[in-house]
Formats: C-alpha cells, sequence, structure tokens
C-alpha cells in the first residue's frame, strides 16, 4: 500500500489525572494505524502551535516530519484543514474520534468530510487491504462486534480504541522531529469565541436490556425472578404513585442522581 497518501491529523491531548499535555490516545492509534498502512512514508498535519512540546511524541513513533498550519488555539481549524487536504491529494485521512482538549465535540471528521465531500467511516478497527481505487476495513460495533465494509478513496476515518494500541514513543527519533510551520490565514471562529466551555459530565447509565434471539430465551427472560428481589408490580394506582416509582428505580439504578 505504499501507493497510498495517507494523512493522520493529530491534536495535543491531555492527561485524564494530571491534566498535562501529551499525545491523544485516540490520535496516537490513528497514527499506528496508518503507520501499518504506509509506513514512514505516513504524513502527520497538526493546525494549532508548532511549539507545542506533545506534538514531537507522534514523531517518536518513527517518523521524521510533521506539518504544522501555524493558527491560534481559539481558531477555526476546519477550513485550513480542507484546504490542504485538497491540495495535497490525500487517499485517506484518519483522525482520532474526539480531542481531549479545546471543544472536544467529535463533529470535525463530520464536517470535514462534508466539506470535501468524502464517505466518513466511524470507528475504524482496521484496513484490510485496498485494490483498484477501493478501501476493504473494518468498523467496530458495539459489544465487540465487527462489520466488514468497502469504501471507496478518498475517504475520511475515525479511530477510537478499537483500533491496535499505539506503539510507545522513543525520545531520540521525537526531539530530533522536525516540525513543519506553514503560515496560512487565520479564521476566527466566532462560535468558540461566543461559547462557554465546561468539563464533560459522565454519560448517565443506561438500563440493562435483555436480548434474546430464539422463542425459548425470550420465554426465559420474562419468566425468571429477579436477582435483587426488589421489584414490585403497580396496579391501579394514580400516575403520581407510579411517577414516584419511576423516578425510585432511575435513582437506584445511577441513571438519575
Amino acid at each position: 500500500m505504499t501507493d497510498l497518501n495517507v494523512i493522520t491529523l493529530v491534536s495535543v491531548g491531555a492527561h485524564p489525572t494530571s491534566g498535562r499535555p501529551r499525545r491523544a490516545e485516540q490520535d496516537a492509534r490513528a497514527v499506528e494505524l496508518g503507520l501499518r498502512l504506509v509506513g514512514d512514508q505516513l504524513q502527520l498535519l497538526h493546525a494549532g502551535n508548532p511549539q507545542e512540546e506533545a506534538l514531537r511524541a507522534y514523531l517518536g513513533m518513527g517518523l521524521s516530519e510533521m506539518t504544522v498550519l501555524e493558527q491560534p488555539s481559539h481558531c477555526d481549524a476546519l477550513p485550513l484543514l480542507n484546504n490542504y487536504l485538497l491540495d495535497a491529494g490525500a487517499h485517506l485521512v484518519l483522525t482520532g474520534s474526539q480531542a481531549e482538549t479545546g471543544e472536544g465535540s467529535g463533529l470535525l471528521p463530520y464536517l470535514l468530510a462534508e466539506r470535501l465531500g468524502w464517505p466518513l467511516v466511524v470507528g475504524l478497527a482496521e484496513v484490510e487491504k485496498v485494490d483498484n481505487g477501493v478501501a476493504q476495513v473494518l468498523q467496530a460495533l458495539p459489544r465487540g462486534q465487527r462489520r466488514r465494509l468497502k469504501v471507496r478513496l478518498p475517504f475520511v476515518a475515525s479511530v477510537d480504541n478499537a483500533a491496535p494500541a499505539a506503539r510507545q514513543n522513543a525520545f531520540g527519533p521525537a526531539r530530533r522531529g522536525e516540525l513543519h510551520a506553514e503560515d496560512v490565514a487565520v479564521i476566527e471562529d466566532s462560535l468558540l469565541d461566543e461559547a462557554q466551555l465546561q468539563p464533560a459530565r459522565p454519560r448517565p447509565k443506561r438500563l440493562k436490556v435483555i436480548k434474546a434471539k430464539t422463542g425459548a430465551e425470550r420465554m426465559k427472560a420474562a419468566t425468571a425472578k429477579t436477582s435483587g428481589g426488589a421489584g414490585q408490580v403497580l396496579k391501579d394506582v394514580s400516575p403520581q404513585v407510579a411517577a414516584e416509582a419511576i423516578f425510585k428505580l432511575l435513582r437506584e439504578e445511577g441513571v438519575l442522581r
């Protein structure tokens, strides 16, 4: 696959405990996937500050250079990335699914694919082969399942924790690697200027749903007794009493706090 032009978008991450800058976990997995595809021909691209030391951790994975579209942190990176990728003639663009710093909305792959007019593969786990301009990939699904897809080049793919773990970065190559800063037209992000950033909250806990495929399994699930023994059957009660019982259940299950 050495004829492929693969570009991986990388960002500055944050350690979950200390908050110190580091390479982003999912972006590092995207770099690992790109290295397995094209080796040291992989191109790294970042929009931001070229003086950020955390970016060198990606170079320490075995790459000699990275292109940085220099801009302040409060500016919009989407138009810059769109123009660069069009001029670069990329066949495959790899990204993480969500940034660890900044807005962290996870919308960049979607907006970028929409602007480029390319397909988007979410949850990319592996690129199996590329033949005649068509890539065969594995997409990660919930509960460890995988789905095989065929996607025509070029396309954008977001990588999450289902992809192979990133290799360790070496100090020597990280220091020897070069960060090439490019002067670009800075575009202000008016939406970000008006927004108020706050730490993300953990997602609500989902209730356990019993999924049965056969009739015997459905019958067993319907007639089985609950392990906790705290369930109750409500019949002919007022809406207020029913609502209180539902509210109590959601509190006990951790859905509401």
